[in-house]
């Protein structure tokens, strides 16, 4: 047991004695290698200004980035990784500017400068992507890009054009080669077992397999169980917890696994919102549409499926989706393994089924049938970075004009994501028409009492619920478009 983490900055191979294993990666940088071009502006992932790069060696043995925030990861979680800051983009040979600095400086992308290495780190992974795929972004991927970027006073177009820019520009003839050394020294310092950091009164676990996981959360069955960061991050930065005991998930490759199982998809307890992306496109694009405004990219290359349903949330914005389309959640505690339905899996308010030492596994779901239709929604006040005042979820089945079953969940009604079984059977048998609709959103209000609160009124969370499932039966008939609120945007680059 060394309580050391080992991983690359930059280029260079660093060692460290952890003594909080909940000390995250903005205050690592900006205090022992004082590097201060990333800035702390929420500590809660929201502004983007702490945007910083971890690479991971890829299976060709090149390297893959994602833009993280460095504000909410904690820094035991870089263990065999990469950290790449703004401080890392130029050459450092030449001097010459990355071509997305270049781009931010020939556009006046930057006035007070405080945001502008958070938005070149976020345009930094995107141009990466862009240059691997031969392609120029589009308009829509630009936004969706820098959703989680914030600026005050420079104005988005400037930075906009910058990313445009950039993507006609080569990419520095270096890169290359930092990428391949990059990939051998991360071979050279990866870890085959699991890191362990015990400091007397704190503990922190990186298991790399299953067997190990359950053996320690049996050992330690009250551990925090850390994957993303998006939630726990907060607890530490904002609410000042102090967690004795952490595992980490997230580099245990089971858990991270995505598979198209012929009639559904498996999608892994790790497996962050971005790798699971492809799964949520195939089974509806509704579904990936709503996932991509769970939060930032950022927030998505961190956050996890998993996480997102063991919170218990209400207003968790996968768990409506999911339990329309009659999702099965995987739960394992040591070798012992059950699965449940996904809606039985919520008790109460931030109360779930989940045992003492027990984790999820993964989440199996189905895919649509021919017969079915299947719609989700986000309603929030603001379109990107906003938490969801209600999002429903909707699936029927039809034959031959009737409704043979139907499926409706929604997250901000109730205390917990919950299925409106009165409203499911005002619709089965019947006729699926407007009169038949009408009559089942009269149900609703048998089925949830929601509550007002700073996001919405309960009259309102009502009255828009019923809107929505009528908005649902509407488009199912083709009486109304299904224009995508982002589709001027994407028809303006």
């Amino acid at each position: 047991m060394s309580n050391r983490v080992r991983f690359l900055l930059g280029e260079e191979p660093v060692e460290i004695a952890v003594d909080d294993p909940t000390r995250t990666v903005l205050q690592y940088l900006r205090s022992d290698p004082a590097r201060r071009g990333t800035k702390e502006g929420c500590a809660e992932g929201d502004c983007g200004a702490c945007t910083v790069a971890v690479g991971e060696r890829a299976a060709d043995r090149g390297m893959t980035y994602r833009a993280v925030n460095a504000c909410i990861q904690f820094l035991p979680t870089l263990d065999g990784k990469q950290l790449l800051t703004v401080e890392d983009l130029a050459d450092r040979s030449s001097g010459a500017l990355h071509p997305v600095q270049q781009a931010l400086v020939d556009g006046h992308g930057s006035q007070c400068g405080f945001c502008t290495p958070g938005f070149a780190m976020s345009l930094f992974v995107g141009y990466g992507l862009d240059r691997a795929a031969g392609r120029v972004p589009s308009r829509e991927a630009i936004d969706d890009r820098l959703a989680g970027n914030l600026c005050r006073c420079t104005g988005y177009r400037p930075i906009v054009d910058a990313a445009r820019r950039a993507a006609t520009i080569h990419e520095p003839v270096g890169w290359a080669a930092f990428k391949a050394r990059s990939s051998a020294a991360l071979a050279g310092i990866a870890r085959s077992g699991t890191l362990v950091i015990d400091t007397g009164t704190r503990r922190y676990f990186a298991p790399r397999d299953l067997v190990a996981l359950g053996e320690i959360l049996e050992r330690h069955p009250d551990a925090c169980l850390l994957a993303g960061g998006t939630d726990v991050g907060l607890w530490v930065t904002k609410q000042h917890r102090v967690l004795e005991t952490v595992v980490y998930v997230g580099d245990v490759a089971p858990l991270k696994t995505v598979e198209d199982r012929d009639q559904a998809w498996w999608i892994g307890g790790a497996a962050t919102f971005t790798e699971a992306s492809r799964a949520f496109a195939d089974l509806h694009p509704d579904f990936a549409e709503v996932l991509r405004r769970i939060g930032s990219l950022q927030i998505r290359n961190a956050g996890t499926v998993g996480g997102n349903i063991a919170n218990g949330s209400p207003i968790g914005d996968s768990m409506p989706g999911l339990i329309a389309l009659g999702a099965r959640l995987h739960l394992r505690r040591g070798r012992r393994s059950r699965e449940l339905a996904l809606e039985d899996f919520f008790l109460a308010y931030r109360k779930t089924a989940l045992e003492p030492g027990e984790f999820v596994e993964g989440v199996s779901v189905p895919k649509l049938g021919p017969d079915q239709r299947f719609a989700t929604y986000k309603i929030s006040k603001r379109f990107d970075q906003d938490i969801s005042a209600l999002c429903p979820a909707f699936r029927v089945t039809l034959v031959e004009g009737r409704v043979s079953d139907a499926r409706i969940a929604f997250g901000g009604m109730a205390a917990t994501p919950k299925r409106a079984a009165r409203t499911e059977t005002a619709l089965a048998g019947q006729p699926w028409t407007e009169a038949t609709v009408r009559r089942a959103i009269a149900a609703l209000a048998e089925d949830y009492r929601p509550i007002g609160d700073m996001r919405a009124s309960a009259r309102y969370r009502a009255t828009v619920a019923g809107n929505m499932l009528l908005r649902f039966f509407l488009e199912t008939e083709g009486r109304t478009s299904r224009t995508r609120v982002l589709a001027p945007r994407e028809s303006a680059a």
